[in-house]
């Protein structure tokens, strides 16, 4: 059984003098539609907080879990940051770079300025900030794995708003995931306008 996130790196950044400590993660980056979405979560590190050991990686909880969870990060945070990178740029600039975007906007929405950054999975060089980059990071840190909750959170939320503007492709259900239904409709009615260009399913149809 997976062990859960912990607060053992954060303990350890903030025993070196680190006191505001962000962790970011993103979400939405193998969807074929939409933006990708990330953010920055400070948590408070020297309050004893019972729900924590509720908390995982979002892709462990169910949705209800999850919004749960994100109402009492709401409450508890010292400071959440939340970055969008729209469908456009992900197709000019490739995903890595516009996840690297996300991520960055996320840690300058943030109204505290952080000492130092967790994040999974990938570097972040254009911020000049102390940084950590960690291979399953939503697996291993709560901060991160707070961060996780609340990009997946907002980008459900945005992903239902938008399938009222493109109710013919699911998107309430899916979120812009490459599902067998989604791979329909797209055969069926072709890319609406947020649909990712630069993506095989996608960009498979539009060169027939």
């Amino acid at each position: 059984m997976t062990q859960p996130p912990t607060f053992d790196g954060e303990r350890e950044l903030n025993a070196q003098g680190y006191r505001l400590i962000a962790g970011i993660d993103e979400v939405g980056r193998g969807a074929i539609v939409g933006p990708v979405v990330a953010a920055a979560v400070i948590l408070p590190l020297e309050v004893n907080i019972p729900w924590l050991s509720l908390v995982r990686d979002s892709k462990q909880l169910s949705p209800k879990r999850r919004e749960h969870l994100f109402e009492l990060i709401q409450q508890t945070n010292v400071a959440i940051g939340i970055g969008v990178v729209p469908h456009t740029d992900i197709d000019k600039r490739g995903i890595v770079k516009a996840t690297q975007m996300a991520m960055s906007r996320a840690v300058n929405q943030l109204l505290s300025t952080p000492d130092f950054l967790l994040i999974d999975a990938l570097a972040l060089p254009e911020v000049s900030l102390p940084q950590k980059s960690i291979v399953h990071g939503d697996q291993l840190s709560l901060s991160i794995a707070c961060a996780s909750i609340v990009a997946k959170v907002s980008r459900d939320r945005y992903m239902v708003e938008l399938d009222s503007l493109y109710p013919d492709y699911g998107l309430a259900r899916h979120k812009g995931y490459a599902t067998k239904q989604h791979l329909l409709s797209l055969q069926q009615l072709g890319p609406c306008p947020i649909h990712r260009r630069s993506f095989a399913p996608v960009r498979r149809l539009l060169e027939k």
